[in-house]
């Protein structure tokens, strides 16, 4: 799959903080979400895998430090980076022995941030995380190259995986036969080929056989979209295009 921007997870009750973080990274260039309770962000983080989180600590419900040691017990790659207005050392070295890798007390600097971000980036590889993508019964993990039906394997071959993530990456958006090009193999020349056709037919074969749900829809003349929808009972899957 094409290299993909870092993404960031902010965790942060306060909108004005949460707004101003979202814009001045996504001006960076960083792919960014939102939560705005602990429960929230231990969601998010299980299913973006972000590549790094920033973490206040007082968050209604679960505080910080709690969701830190529970994204911890699962996650010990991704980058977490403390916010929070509690500055004594005390509370620096909880944030720390939670598995922090950084802490940042308010009100901070905008480039510092940006600055200590890119820093724990450059040193974990940022973007090579991937995530799981989940609709309907499918999840796909992109970064182990797996996808699961109902939970259970389903086999596809390794651009098959690629161009199904591609689509299921930006669901409901539709995407030229190029457009997937580019993204799975690099650049456009299979673009106008069947190539695209034929490992589209291939995946809808796998999934039909599985799935409940038609994932891959064709705009004829146009590309493909990917959403979920329920496969009404005794309706027998599409036939081939």
């Amino acid at each position: 799959m094409a290299a993909t921007q870092a993404e960031i997870l902010i965790v942060e009750d306060d909108e004005v903080i949460v707004g101003t973080l979202a814009y001045n990274l996504a001006r960076q260039g960083f792919e960014v979400s939102r939560a705005t309770t602990g429960a929230e962000g231990l969601r998010m983080a299980r299913k973006l895998r972000p590549d790094l989180i920033l973490l206040d600590i007082m968050l209604p419900g679960e505080s910080g430090i709690r969701v830190c040691e529970r994204i911890r017990e699962e996650d010990e790659d991704v980058v977490i980076i403390m916010i929070t207005a509690k500055d004594a050392e005390e509370d620096k070295v909880r944030g720390f022995e939670a598995g922090a890798d950084d802490y940042v007390t308010k009100p901070f600097g905008m480039k510092e941030l940006v600055a200590r971000i890119h820093a724990h980036l450059k040193r974990s590889e940022a973007g090579q995380r991937g995530r799981i993508l989940e609709a309907g019964d499918l999840s796909l993990d992109t970064k182990n190259f797996v996808a699961r039906v109902g939970g259970e394997p389903l086999r596809l071959r390794l651009k098959e995986f690629e161009l199904l993530a591609a689509l299921a990456s930006d669901p409901g958006e539709l995407k030229s036969r190029e457009e997937l090009a580019k993204e799975v193999w690099g650049h456009a020349g299979v673009g106008s080929s069947r190539t695209i056709d034929v490992h589209i037919r291939r995946i809808r074969a796998a999934l039909e056989k599985k799935s409940a749900y038609d994932y891959i829809h064709t705009a004829r003349g146009l590309g493909y979209r990917f959403e979920p929808v329920p496969r009404k009972e005794g309706v027998a899957a599409r036939p081939p295009e």
